[in-house]
């Protein structure tokens, strides 16, 4: 979605705020089905601003600025826009997932943190290689770690099929066969890879935190919340 900068001409502001093309805009503007601050604009040139109520068609039309959440996934959800066998990420949030995008994906069965913008660059900003955005999850495993996994997290290591290894992660035991692991990659499947390579099976996979955003602990799986502005900055930074 374009970010709004003011003073803005009134054609341009009508093809950002609507579906109309420039050109669909002047027509409108010649039609008199424009008003701005309640009077009939037929100047495609008219300068904008924020504070101005702009109506088409009797109904008004405002440029949306760039929306930024934080989803809690639950199992069996995909993180797609769409999908002809399961539902979606999206599917949770209705109309507010209207075009938005995913920062990250997580596997069907993978729970937690999901973040979502239709902001390309922030989006960008978070899934970008060269920025090693930092993701932490929890895993349950099938079995206990030792130190020499430990190790190998933290020196990286080869999985299978592929020839570079990864890059070093850490992993801290939690309690029993719980344990948490950051990863600064995304490669396919990589946890679970990574664990499989030591010889341990993930039974559960669960992402708290991306990057400087911690999952909110009131959010129930499937539940969503907008960003804070705190939040939205600090993960691009």
């Amino acid at each position: 979605m374009p970010t709004a900068k003011f003073p803005m001409r009134l054609d341009k502001f009508l093809g950002h705020a609507t579906e109309l093309s420039r050109e669909l805009a002047r027509r409108a503007l010649r039609a008199k089905r424009v008003t701005v601050n309640d009077e009939v604009v037929k100047s495609a040139s008219l300068s904008v601003t924020a504070d101005d109520t702009v109506m088409l068609d009797d109904e008004r039309v405002e440029i949306r600025g760039p929306r930024y959440f934080m989803l809690h996934k639950p199992a069996g959800y995909v993180c797609a826009t769409t999908d002809a066998d399961c539902p979606t990420v999206l599917d949770l949030m209705g109309f507010d997932g209207a075009e938005l995008s995913i920062a990250g994906r997580l596997d069907k069965d993978t729970t937690g943190l999901v973040l979502l913008s239709d902001d390309g660059q922030w989006i960008h900003s978070i899934i970008a290689p060269r920025r090693q955005c930092l993701k932490t999850y929890v895993a349950d495993l099938d079995g206990p770690i030792d130190d020499a996994i430990v190790q190998r997290f933290s020196e990286g290591l080869t999985l299978r099929n592929e020839v570079k290894p990864t890059l070093p992660a850490t992993l801290e035991p939690v309690a029993g066969h719980q344990v948490q692991v950051s990863i600064g990659e995304g490669r396919y499947h990589q946890v679970k890879r990574m664990f499989a390579a030591c010889g341990r099976h993930v039974e559960k996979l669960h992402r708290v935190k991306v990057g400087s955003i911690t999952l909110d602990t009131s959010l129930a799986p499937g539940e969503y919340r907008l960003l804070t502005p705190a939040e939205i900055e600090g993960a691009a930074s």
